[in-house]
């Protein structure tokens, strides 16, 4: 039985401008050197059940905030690019997957659907709260780096190690709480959540930071062979059930 690369599904943002649907192009280059086959998912997709059943797995990507009303908060100055479409689209999708056993992976925006999806809220503007000690961007269009703690005994630590590793940064928001069904797998110095993992479904992994950034850094590029791996094994078994 031949199988073809997993399908991984992948979502855009829009620009408020043009109103076009873009990416930036590590998401894609990644889920190809992991031995992927990404399709974009534009936003508004009626049939979230059909999406679901074309691709071997669900990669939310990052861009702007989302709306504070999704998640009870309060509006701030540095809040940009809300798309109330996107919101809507993505948090349905989100929770629809979360109830599957399809693998799915969320980077800094992305964990921030799967962390409101969940129950769980956001802090509006990270250095309000925590101040400025670890700089998570350096201005809303140039990313950061710093260090984050991977902790052990995670599934995130069997993937890439125990300890620090040094990320790419690109954020004014996080997780606020962990939500329920949710573990702590990283934070960063200075208390910010940096990772989530689910508990109870097969396969689901919130990041803060952008593995997708770092294409030359054989650690954090483990995420993306890991969750490619186990979109290629979902599908060869369920393609071993169906003939």
């Amino acid at each position: 039985m031949k199988f073809h690369p997993p399908l991984i599904g992948v979502t855009t943002s829009i620009q408020s401008k043009t109103n076009d649907y873009c990416l930036r192009h590590e998401y894609i280059t990644a889920i190809r050197l992991a031995g992927g086959l990404p399709m974009l998912i534009p936003p508004g997709e009626p049939n979230l059940n059909s999406v679901l059943e074309w691709v071997d797995g669900i990669l939310f990507s990052g861009g702007g905030d989302l709306d504070p009303a999704t998640y009870n908060g309060v509006d701030h100055p540095e809040i940009y690019n809300v798309n109330r479409e996107r919101d809507r689209f993505e948090l349905s999708l989100a929770q629809f997957a979360l109830e599957t056993d399809i693998p799915i992976l969320g980077i800094c925006r992305g964990l921030e659907i799967l962390v409101v999806a969940s129950g769980g809220k956001l802090v509006s503007h990270l250095p309000d709260e925590f101040g400025e000690e670890i700089i998570h961007r350096q201005a809303q269009s140039r990313p950061a780096e710093h260090n984050v703690d991977i902790l052990p005994g995670t599934h995130l630590a069997n993937i890439i190690g125990v300890g620090e590793t040094k990320v790419v940064s690109w954020h004014h928001q996080a997780a606020s709480n962990i939500p329920r069904g949710w573990r702590l797998a990283a934070t960063a110095a200075d208390g910010v959540i940096e990772a989530l993992e689910h508990e109870d479904h097969p396969w689901a992994f919130a990041i803060q930071w952008h593995p997708e950034i770092s294409l030359n850094d054989a650690r954090q590029q483990r995420i993306f062979r890991a969750f490619i791996h186990t979109a290629q094994q979902r599908q060869m078994m369920l393609s071993q059930k169906a003939s």
